[in-house]
């Protein structure tokens, strides 16, 4: 029913399937507005996402959506197909790649009330946040006495509605045996934080207890959930989801036009810009736009990706051969 211009692009776009998930995923709700007048049954929780394949939408043109009834309703059909990681694989892997969060520590000054600070953090190989902290700040004191604590962390700052965790657990002073190992992997995430070497400054890492996550809030798509320590622990972080900024970037930069076609036909949605945000095994998150409206959307790999090259190695290949999307989506380049 539809053509799309990006020729090169329809290599690609056509071996995108979708695949069955839960409605209750905790990546990208959308929010009721005027823009979303129908609201979606609500999850009643998140489970593992399935992996068993379906067909994609049917390809419309712009004519066909007559409304902003059928735009929310093609946004919520495809998120419900859309391949993602696993809940617990999925929390592991923005802890891992997040750098900022809250501190909640109980005030030894106020009497045990909770105190707030906002502090940079690392995961070490276990997925315990690593903190930085000197012996002058408040939250430090509040830890000696008092090692109970919390770290939340927003996986998009600025829109509420998206992923949100927090991580309840022990702070505990890192020994001197590991101090070299942990002080590489805080400064891994953070080359510039030169004052680690100041006499002031010692590490300590939260040992985490219980690992709590929402999303859509203040949505009619609200879905939550936690892990306990082995579970949390036991799962991993996504092995592409490190490749997320250049390719991004990359995409961003140099594809634009290339990102909105895929998604108008992995989707079936006619949007006006698309916005990759991310991307790991499974897929890639865009954020995009339509007639002045904002929401996100996944777009899912053909099958699950294993190395840098794999997006467009294997069977995606020959589909891809031709297509300047190849040169953005190998991994390998980058």
């Amino acid at each position: 029913m539809t053509t799309l211009p990006a020729t090169r692009t329809l290599s690609l776009i056509s071996r995108l399937n979708l695949y069955k998930t839960p409605p209750s995923s905790p990546i990208f709700q959308y929010p009721r507005s005027r823009f979303f007048p129908i609201p979606p049954p609500t999850p009643l929780s998140i489970t593992a996402s399935a992996t068993q394949p379906s067909s994609y939408s049917k390809a419309i043109s712009p004519d066909d959506v007559t409304n902003e009834t059928n735009v929310f309703q093609l946004i919520q059909a495809h998120r419900e197909k859309a391949a993602r990681l696993s809940p617990v694989e999925e929390i592991r892997t923005v802890l891992d790649r997040s750098r900022l969060g809250m501190l909640s520590t109980f005030s030894q000054k106020h009497g045990g009330y909770p105190s707030g600070s906002m502090v940079d953090f690392a995961c070490d190989a276990n997925g315990s946040p690593i903190l930085a902290v000197s012996s002058l700040a408040v939250h430090t004191k509040d830890l000696l006495a008092n090692c109970k604590c919390s770290l939340l962390v927003a996986r998009d700052p600025e829109d509420r509605t998206d992923l949100v965790i927090t991580l309840h657990g022990d702070a505990i002073v890192v020994s001197e045996k590991d101090q070299a190992a942990v002080q590489i992997a805080y400064l891994a995430k953070h080359p510039n934080a030169f004052w680690v070497d100041f006499g002031d400054f010692q590490f300590m890492r939260i040992e985490p207890k219980v690992v709590r996550y929402v999303s859509g809030v203040a949505t009619a798509l609200l879905g939550s959930g936690e892990f306990g320590k082995e579970e949390y622990q036991n799962s991993k972080v996504d092995p592409i989801a490190q490749f997320s900024k250049p390719v991004a970037s990359h995409m961003n930069k140099d594809h634009a036009e290339d990102t909105k076609a895929i998604v108008q036909f992995s989707t079936s949605i006619p949007v006006d810009s698309a916005y990759i945000l991310d991307l790991d095994s499974l897929g890639f998150n865009v954020k995009a736009s339509y007639q002045g409206n904002t929401f996100k959307l996944r777009i899912p790999f053909p099958r699950r990706a294993k190395d840098r090259k794999d997006p467009t190695d294997g069977a995606a290949k020959s589909d891809l051969r031709g297509s300047r999307v190849t040169e953005a989506l190998d991994l390998s380049r980058i």
